[in-house]
C-alpha cells in the first residue's frame, strides 16, 4: 500500500513541474514522508519503464549534470486515475473510521 501511495506522490510531484531526484526527495520530507534514495531512484526507473516518467539531463551550475523527471501524457492521465481512486478510498476510509469513532462514543 504505500509503494502505491509513493508512486501516487511521486507523480503529483512532477504533475505540472519537472524536478530532479534531489528535489522529489526533499518535497517528500517536508510532507514528513520518510523516503531514502535508495528507495526513490529504483522507483523512478520503474516509473519511467512503465512509460509514466521521462528524463532529460540538464547541465548544473553547481555540480554535475542533473537528471530531471517530467510526467509523460500517459503519466498524466494515469494521475488522474490515482486522483479518483485516491478519493474514493479517503472517502471510504474516513466513513468508516468516522463511523468506529461515533459509536465508541
Amino acid at each position: 500500500m504505500r509503494k502505491g501511495v509513493l508512486e501516487y506522490c511521486i507523480l503529483s510531484i512532477l504533475n505540472g513541474e519537472d524536478k530532479y531526484a534531489s528535489e522529489i526527495l526533499e518535497t517528500l520530507k517536508d510532507a514528513k514522508m520518510l523516503v531514502v534514495e535508495g528507495t526513490i531512484y529504483p522507483l523512478l526507473t520503474r516509473l519511467k519503464n512503465a512509460g509514466l516518467l521521462n528524463y532529460r539531463w540538464e547541465e548544473s551550475t553547481s555540480g554535475p549534470p542533473r537528471k530531471y523527471y517530467t510526467l509523460t501524457e500517459i503519466g498524466k492521465s494515469f494521475l488522474k486515475e490515482l486522483d479518483r481512486t485516491w478519493d474514493e478510498l479517503r472517502l471510504a476510509v474516513n466513513s468508516v473510521t468516522k463511523e468506529k469513532s461515533t459509536s465508541n462514543e
